[in-house]
C-alpha cells in the first residue's frame, strides 16, 4: 500500500495479531479501511513466477512486500540450498466511515492492545471508539474544539489519551457509559511559558510496577520564530501532574515508548534525527 497525495489519502495505520490473525487499518479521507494481512513462506521460484488469483470476477496479481533481511536458506532433498522468504498479502476487507463534517478527513486511527476496540479522530474533532475487527461504533467521546492529532491506549486498555490543536490531551476512560467526560484534560507547560501544542501522545508501562503506566508527551512551539525548540514531557495518570520535562533542539514529529516502558524514542522534525531517553528519568540513553 502507497501514500498517495491525490484522492484515497492514507493518512496513518494501525497493525494488530490476533488470534493468528493480523489485521491492518488504514484512513483513506473519511473511511477507515480494514485489510486481512497473510504471511507465508514462498520460495524464489514462486516468487519469480508471481501468484494469480481470481478475485470478483477479475484476475489479480498478488503484491508481495519482501525484505532482503526477510531470506531464509533450507536444505531440499538433494542437500541443495534453497532461498525461502517471508510474503506478505494484504486484502481489503471492511470500510467505515470514521470522520464526518463540512470536509471529513480522518487523521488517525489506533486498535487498542487486546484487539477488542479501535479509535478514530480527525477533522471533525471527535474522537469514535469502535469495535473491533467488526468496526461498529460503540460512543463518541466530544471535548477538542480543533482536529485531533493522536491517539494512543493505556496498556490494560482502560484508559484512552486524544490529543489535538486545540491544545489541550485529554484522557478517557474506555468503559461503557451514558456520558463521556475525560478523567483528566491535560495543557502543556513549557518552562520558557511561551504557547506550546501537544504533538504525540504515548503510554508507558513502569518496569517495577506491575499494572503501572506513565503518559508521555512531545510538544512544539505554537510561534515559528527563533529557532525551534521541542518538548519531551512525562505526567502521572492518575491526577495530570507533570513529572519530568526535557527541552530538544528542534520540533519534534514522532514519538514511541519501547513495549517494557524502558525507553523513550523521539524523531525531529527537519533533521531527521532520533533520540533515546530513559524512562523513568528522561536523560539521554
Amino acid at each position: 500500500m502507497r501514500h498517495e497525495t491525490g484522492p484515497n489519502v492514507v493518512m496513518t495505520c494501525s497493525v494488530r495479531n490476533m488470534q493468528n490473525r493480523t489485521y491492518l487499518t488504514a484512513g483513506q479521507e473519511s473511511h477507515c479501511q480494514l485489510y486481512k494481512v497473510n504471511i507465508r513462506m514462498v520460495d524464489a521460484a514462486e516468487m519469480r513466477r508471481g501468484s494469480f488469483r481470481a478475485e470478483n470476477g477479475l484476475v489479480r496479481r498478488r503484491r508481495r512486500t519482501v525484505s532482503e533481511n526477510d531470506n531464509i536458506s533450507k536444505k531440499d532433498n538433494n542437500s541443495n540450498t534453497t532461498e525461502k522468504r517471508i510474503s506478505f498479502e494484504i486484502r481489503p476487507c471492511d470500510s467505515v466511515q470514521t470522520d464526518f463534517g463540512n470536509d471529513p478527513l480522518q487523521r488517525i486511527v489506533v486498535i487498542s492492545n487486546n484487539g477488542k476496540l479501535m479509535a478514530t479522530g480527525g477533522f471533525d474533532t471527535k474522537v469514535r471508539v469502535w469495535s473491533f475487527p467488526k468496526m461498529e461504533l460503540l460512543y463518541v467521546l466530544e471535548k477538542h474544539t480543533k482536529e485531533l492529532d493522536d491517539l494512543d491506549f493505556s496498556p490494560c486498555d482502560s484508559k484512552l489519551i486524544s490529543i489535538g490543536k486545540d491544545g489541550l490531551a485529554c484522557v478517557w476512560s474506555t468503559a461503557p457509559a451514558r456520558n463521556h467526560s475525560p478523567l483528566l484534560t491535560l495543557t502543556c507547560q513549557p518552562p520558557s511559558g511561551s504557547k506550546y501544542l501537544f504533538k504525540r501522545c504515548r503510554f508507558g508501562l513502569i518496569e517495577e510496577e506491575k499494572g503501572a503506566y506513565r503518559i508521555f508527551t512531545i510538544a512544539n512551539p505554537l510561534a515559528r520564530s527563533g529557532k525551534a525548540q521541542g518538548l519531551l514531557q512525562m505526567w502521572e495518570p492518575k491526577d495530570g501532574a507533570l513529572r519530568r520535562s526535557v527541552v530538544v533542539g528542534e520540533s519534534l514529529s514522532a514519538l514511541a515508548v519501547r513495549d517494557d516502558g524502558r525507553f523513550v524514542g523521539v524523531g525531529t522534525m527537519f533533521s531527521g534525527s532520533v533520540d533515546i531517553y530513559i524512562a523513568f528519568s528522561l536523560q539521554v540513553w
